[in-house]
Parts: C-alpha cells; sequence; structure tokens
C-alpha cells in the first residue's frame, strides 16, 4: 500500500522541542503559519517535553520556563486549508487522540504516523507504568528512525497523557493500584480525568483512536479461564473502547471519527488466542454497531473497527505464537505478504478522513484478505490441486 502524503505540505513543528543533548530548538515550519496563544511551558506535553515532576535517567532535568503554545493551522498562498489536488487523504486542521500508545512497532504508533502524514495533530495517551520509558526514548531520540514521514520530516506528538482505560473516574480506582509505585508522579490518569485535560488543554477533537487490548490469561484456553481473567479481558479489551467514546465524544467535533482494532479470532477460531480474548474482539464489533448507531445519531460521529492481520509487536509477541500466525497468513492469504503496519495505518487515515464521510459501524479487514479464507491452503489435503501462487514476470 502507497504511503499517504499530501502534496506540496510540511507538517508543522510548531513546539520548543529538548534534542537528545538537552538543547532547546525550535523546528522550522514549512508551508503552515502559526497562532500563538498565550499558555505556560508546564501546560505543555511534548513528545519533547520533560516532566517537571520525573528526572530522566541519564540525569537530564529542566526548569520550568515560560513559553507560548502554538497552535497550527495549514497555509497556501492564496488562503487557509486551500484543498490539495487529486483525491488525497487530507487531515489539515484535524485533532487526534490516540489511546495506547507505549512503543514505536505497535499498530497505534503506525496510526499516529499516518495520521500526522495526513496532517493531524496527535495527542497520545500512553498506559501510566509505561510512561516515563515511552516520554524517555521519545526525548533522547530512540524512535526518531521510525518518527520519519513521507515527507522526510518528524512526526511532532503535541501533548503525551498518562492514561489507564480500566479506570472510569478517580471513585474506580482501588488503593491498592493508588500505592502502586509504578503510578507515582502520576495524575489524572482516569478516562474522564484525561477527557478532562484534553478539553482544558485544547477544547475539542476530531479523532478517536482506540489501540488498547490486554488479557491477563491469554494463553489460557477458554476452558482454563477464570471469572476474573474473562472479565478483565472484556474491561481492558472491549469496555476501554465504550468509556473512551462515552467521555471523549462531548469533546468532538460533529463530522469526526472513532477508529478501533479488532481481530479475526472474534468471529474465528484461533488455537492459543484464549483467556477471552476472542470474546472481548467480539464484543468490540458488536459494540461499534452499537455505538455507530448512538453516536452517529446524538453527536454525527462516525465509529468503525478495523480487523487487522497479525504484526510482530512487542504486544503480539506475548501471546507466544506470532510468527506460527504471520508463517500461517503468508502461506494462505490471497496476497502473500506480510503484512505492514503502516498499512493498518493508512486504512485508519482513511477511516478518519472525509473520503469515508458514509463509512460507520463497519468491520473494517486489513489482512491481505486472510479473512476471506474458509481453509488453510496449505494443507496436506491439498497437495494434488493447482493453488495459484504469484511469479515473479
Amino acid at each position: 500500500m502507497a504511503s499517504i502524503t499530501a502534496p506540496t505540505m510540511q507538517l508543522a513543528k510548531g513546539q520548543l522541542c529538548f534534542t537528545a543533548s538537552g538543547k532547546v530548538s525550535q523546528p522550522s515550519i514549512g508551508n503552515f503559519s502559526t497562532e500563538v496563544k498565550g499558555a505556560s511551558w508546564t501546560s505543555l506535553k511534548s513528545s519533547c517535553y520533560i516532566s517537571s515532576a520525573r528526572s530522566l535517567s541519564y540525569n537530564l532535568t529542566h526548569t520550568p520556563v515560560k513559553s507560548e503554545r502554538l497552535v497550527t493551522k495549514a497555509m497556501s498562498e492564496a488562503s487557509d486549508l486551500k484543498p490539495l489536488p487529486g483525491l488525497p487523504v487530507d487531515l489539515r486542521g484535524k485533532r487526534a487522540f490516540i489511546a495506547g500508545i507505549a512503543d514505536d512497532n505497535g499498530y497505534g504508533w503506525a496510526i499516529a504516523k499516518s495520521l500526522a502524514a495526513a496532517g493531524a495533530e496527535i495527542l497520545i495517551g500512553t498506559w501510566v507504568p509505561a510512561l516515563n520509558i515511552f516520554e524517555s526514548s521519545l526525548r533522547r531520540g530512540k524512535f526518531d528512525e521510525s518518527r520519519v514521514l513521507p515527507d522526510g520530516s518528524l512526526m511532532e506528538i503535541t501533548k503525551v497523557y498518562p492514561l489507564d482505560a480500566v479506570f472510569d473516574s478517580p471513585e474506580d480506582v482501588p488503593e491498592d493500584v493508588k500505592a502502586n509505585k509504578r503510578y507515582a508522579g502520576s495524575s489524572k490518569w482516569t478516562v474522564k480525568e484525561v477527557a478532562e485535560s484534553v478539553k482544558e488543554d485544547f477544547g475539542t477533537i476530531d479523532i478517536l483512536v482506540h489501540s488498547l487490548a490486554n488479557g491477563p490469561e491469554v494463553t489460557k484456553p477458554l476452558l482454563e479461564t477464570s471469572r476474573y481473567g474473562y472479565l478483565a479481558a472484556i474491561s481492558a479489551s472491549s469496555y476501554s473502547f465504550v468509556s473512551l467514546l462515552k467521555h471523549f465524544v462531548p469533546i468532538m467535533n460533529p463530522g469526526g471519527a472513532s477508529i478501533s482494532l479488532t481481530y479475526i479470532a472474534s468471529e474465528r477460531i484461533i488455537p492459543g488466542y484464549g483467556g477471552g480474548m476472542s470474546s472481548a474482539k467480539s464484543a468490540l464489533e458488536s459494540d461499534t454497531r452499537v455505538l455507530a448507531f448512538e453516536a452517529g445519531r446524538k453527536h454525527k460521529i462516525r465509529v468503525n473497527t478495523i480487523s487487522a492481520g497479525p504484526l510482530r509487536s512487542r504486544a503480539a509477541k506475548a501471546i507466544g505464537f506470532i510468527d506460527m500466525m504471520i508463517d500461517y497468513s503468508t502461506e494462505n492469504a490471497p496476497l502473500q505478504k506480510e503484512l505492514s503496519a503502516e498499512e493498518v495505518g493508512n486504512a485508519a487515515a482513511f477511516l478518519a478522513s472525509p473520503l469515508a464521510s458514509a463509512i460507520t459501524g463497519a468491520v473494517v479487514y486489513v489482512d491481505n484478505g486472510l479473512n476471506a479464507m474458509g481453509v488453510g491452503v496449505d494443507s496436506p489435503v491439498f497437495k494434488d490441486l493447482d493453488i495459484p501462487t504469484y511469479k515473479e514476470h
């Protein structure tokens, strides 16, 4: 799948950044102008922001300074947001919140990159225990190579929020979690509080992405899954989407879009994908249809989910058989190639754009067509059949 780009457009680098050396710089701005609005530096957490509540592992610290929050908007020689030639995915002037990014090699990261490449401003919600490592890696340049966009610029993250989508409000957080040292130093990380913080910081968003899933007993067969493990999978992997949309939809602009990620195990048997995770994905897809109706009627928000094929992400490796699933897909899918995270990201950018303005309540398969197969054609049973295989010409 070709990369999504915006011709003759560059992303604005509107915020001050700390470089890996600890120096402060202000990246250049391409074909954009900026509006300056008063704010303190401490109100802006970006991919380069250093929290005053934490210090980096290599002892890089800073003293909060007064600065300005820069709001970027696309510009052209004639007028603001001049239509681009052709039929591009154009998300200039849109703001996206992506929940569930903790590193640079999953689908959430790829979706953020594609949205950024199309011109959207990026906000991220990161699981609280992973927040320090994630922000530190960004500041130290560990993700710089994977931040490169099709036009050669680096994806900018305007702000990173701590988030634990298992908890809707502060009242839901048990004492043992509050006392957990992995949550020390972070605040306002429940779904309700994060939505309120985003409203306070930016007013509204246009795109909401749910890239969250967790099943503590995912390696157990369903018959061996405990009630706790089953309900935990449902809570973290499907109800978290309901909660996110419930709390964010009041600050979403009409015409906005919400996207989640599902998996073919929702409707097909995938041995090894246990612990209630298949049930959680089924619930997520059912909820997508209901939420599309409710959010569409009441708020004019579209709701879709992407059923993505297997990816060698850090999260997927925890299941233990991801390499086998990728090999199986390559052997049996109509398109015999390994799926890239970028292909899923590009599909998400399309679904978030006006080009998909009539698409809602849909499960969109981005899996090289594996979902269409009824049998595995690599089975010895079919050894005498003439199975089509692509050959280089």
